[in-house]
């Protein structure tokens, strides 16, 4: 992990993981859930779910989720 990502951690399914990401991610993942009056952690719980691929990290389906809001407009 380099210098410029941020850990945070969360319970998915009932266990602890934590997921690295830059700080631009996470600040728009914390504007996306503010803007679906949701928590950080409920919102990382639902792009955990709706993963297609199991074994897609979930920092990369994070970032995917990310794009995808920047793409609709917000």
């Amino acid at each position: 992990m380099t210098g410029h990502l941020r850990k945070r951690s969360f319970r998915l399914a009932g266990h602890r993981t934590s997921v690295a990401l830059e700080p631009e991610f996470w600040t728009a993942l914390e504007e996306a859930a503010a803007a679906r009056g949701r928590s950080l952690a409920a919102l990382v719980s639902e792009v955990d779910a709706a993963r297609a691929d199991p074994t897609q990290p979930l920092a990369s389906a994070l970032r995917v989720f990310v794009l995808g809001v920047v793409r609709q407009g917000g």
